[in-house]
């Protein structure tokens, strides 16, 4: 994309109207006459900046018509424990109206307060906050304004919506700010694998929690690869399969000058047959493609030793498949749209521009399709950086991301993906 027409593109988002411009040709993409046209539009407006954080999560209501999103007034700071999030979502349908449905002071940049539809229910949310000293999950109907509150925060739902898995935000703070929430100390921060923090299983319904996997447990479970004196075990990311029958936990320790290693983790419900799917040490974003298949972000696998995205079966020692190598980027986040023809996954900013590319990856006829690149300032880097972390509608037609925009900072944004989707690549 040359600089002119990129900017002809963000002038536009920043007007807030829509465009409609063909895609960029490159190898990987089909030939340009036969491309189809994109149409994005921004559906929030500053002076306050709107945004949702992570790729993994339920954004769109059931029916497609509502966006789920936080609300701030500041950029380019961490937050501290007083600042306050607005919670809110998209009309769709009424001219993008936003509605205001509560606050937070429980959050990060990256993914926010865990905001999120609870699977099987029509009108149902959940978001993390914090009340004196402890983390809490709030529960709203948006049509009938009844809330109630869980004494323990939420990481990930089943897909029935009646359980969750979670972990603790404060050691999370404590050892990878920016993913973690400010406001409470770890009270294991100096235990390098406590036996009392970990993995907890939440009950939606009732609100009951009990711990299911603890850091000291997975710490001493196998090889650590590159094992050295002082390093610092915790959880991060997790995610149940399609059919709530297992959960993915990332199990992370950090080195005493700041680097950190990562195995990936899988395990049921209650914690019991704990497998290391990816036992080297080298794990990055993953998606479930269906209830005994992972796609990882990893490397060092069948002599590609590069980033790539690697298609793991959930047991231990099995040998995954290389999926889009030097088509599908090997560092985006990723997630299946439904069927499983397609890949939704982005870029970190690449080139002096600083570009970010949502792209779609037909699987089939292994091309790629560029739906837009967006230009990241470079004030936006680190803990309160933007990636896009693309999050599709629950019918694959929608994808909604995060861009910042000229005057009025990071922003939501609608792509419709429904023809692109419609008539793939020739194989």
């Amino acid at each position: 994309m040359n600089v002119s027409r990129r900017q002809w593109i963000q002038s536009a988002i920043a007007s807030g109207i829509s465009c409609t411009l063909p895609l960029v040709s490159n190898p990987q993409l089909r030939a340009a006459a036969n491309e189809p046209s994109i149409l994005i539009r921004q559906i929030t407006q500053g002076p306050r900046h709107h945004w949702f954080g992570y790729y993994d999560k339920l954004q769109f209501s059931p029916d497609g018509r509502y966006v789920l999103g936080m609300e701030v007034a500041f950029e380019h700071r961490t937050p501290n424990p007083d600042d306050a999030i607005r919670i809110g979502m998209v009309d769709l349908q009424a001219n993008d109206r936003w509605t205001d449905l509560g606050e937070s002071v429980a959050w990060n940049w990256q993914q926010g307060c865990m905001l999120q539809w609870i699977p099987g229910t029509q009108s149902q949310i959940l978001w993390n906050d914090r009340e004196e000293d402890q983390f809490v999950c709030r529960i709203l109907d948006v049509t009938t304004g009844e809330g109630r509150t869980i004494k323990q925060p939420i990481y990930a739902l089943s897909p029935n919506g009646k359980s969750a898995v979670t972990t603790d935000f404060r050691r999370i703070h404590d050892v990878r700010p920016g993913y973690g929430y400010a406001g409470l100390e770890d009270p294991h921060a100096d235990d390098l694998a406590p036996n009392d923090s970990g993995v907890f299983h939440v009950n939606i319904e009732t609100g009951e929690s009990k711990l299911i996997l603890s850091l000291a447990d997975v710490a001493k479970l196998g090889t650590i690869p590159n094992q050295q004196p002082g390093i610092k075990h915790y959880f991060n990311h997790l995610l149940f399969n399609p059919d709530g029958s297992r959960f993915i936990v990332l199990h992370r320790w950090r080195y005493p000058k700041g680097n950190r290693l990562t195995r990936l983790i899988t395990a049921n419900p209650d914690g019991s047959d704990v497998r290391i799917v990816v036992p080297n040490g080298y794990a990055s974003h993953f998606i479930w493609r269906d209830p005994e298949h992972i796609l990882v972000q990893s490397k060092n696998w069948n002599g590609y030793n590069q980033w790539g995205n690697f298609l793991f079966k959930d047991v231990e020692g099995a040998k995954p498949e290389l999926i889009g190598g030097g088509v599908l980027d090997g560092s985006g986040h990723i997630t299946y749209l439904p069927g499983n023809k397609w890949i939704l996954n982005d870029t970190y900013p690449q080139g002096a521009e600083r570009l970010q590319t949502p792209h779609l990856y037909h699987i089939a006829s292994n091309k790629r399709v560029d739906l837009r690149s967006f230009h990241l300032p470079k004030a936006y880097t680190g803990e309160w950086r933007v990636d896009t972390h693309p999050r599709q509608s629950r019918d694959g037609k929608l994808v909604c991301i995060d861009v910042p925009v000229q005057n009025e900072g990071r922003q939501l944004h609608l792509i419709d993906i429904s023809q692109i989707v419609k008539s793939p690549p020739v194989q």
